[in-house]
């Protein structure tokens, strides 16, 4: 089992992937998780996130979810093809609960809406289970929003192929293109 970092020596650090497309992003949190006891390699792409993996699996990962290129979710599923034990966040701007199962289900630890900081991505390595205790909220989500979340899950169904997601939605494609292409609505 993998175990969050004391400041050991780097040979002793745990590995930590770090995969986002935003260059920016991806250098500052690099720097904040090298100063947490990481051991921290990136990418910024899926493509070349696997390539480094293949060839020493980490034993965590913060994985972006949109990128161009392969998606966080399938780089999910392959890193946890490669090690089971990897702890893997999902980090996402664009958060919805249908990319949040597929996500889970693929092999992630946990899922965070950005902005995150790094210490709540240590949190989330950290989590071993669900949290019975969560507040509900009595706020139901507005038909903005529950039209997206299900324009994602039905996307997410057909492994992000907007042709077929929109003839299955009985939709234009250019449609559903604009649809997806603005940010979700507040819940």
């Amino acid at each position: 089992m993998n175990s969050l970092p004391s400041h050991a020596p780097q040979s002793e650090q745990p590995s930590l992937l770090l995969v986002d497309d935003d260059e920016a992003f991806l250098g500052v949190l690099a720097k904040a998780m090298r100063k947490r006891g990481f051991a921290v390699s990136t990418a910024n792409s899926a493509e070349s996130a696997f390539e480094l993996a293949q060839l020493d699996a980490p034993e965590f990962a913060v994985v972006d979810l949109k990128m161009s290129g392969n998606s966080g979710l399938v780089l999910v599923r392959q890193l946890a093809s490669l090690n089971a034990g990897t702890r893997i966040v999902v980090l996402t701007g664009f958060a919805s609960v249908a990319t949040a199962v597929e996500a889970i289900k693929l092999g992630a630890t946990h899922y965070l809406a950005k902005p995150v900081d790094a210490d709540e991505i240590i949190a989330a390595f950290g989590k071993q289970s669900g949290d019975a205790n969560m507040e509900l909220t009595s706020n139901p989500l507005t038909i903005d929003r529950l039209e997206w979340e299900h324009l994602q899950r039905v996307l997410a169904e057909c492994g992000g192929n907007v042709s077929e997601t929109a003839r299955r939605l009985n939709m234009h494609r250019r449609t559903l293109q604009r649809k997806l292409s603005k940010n979700p609505t507040k819940p």
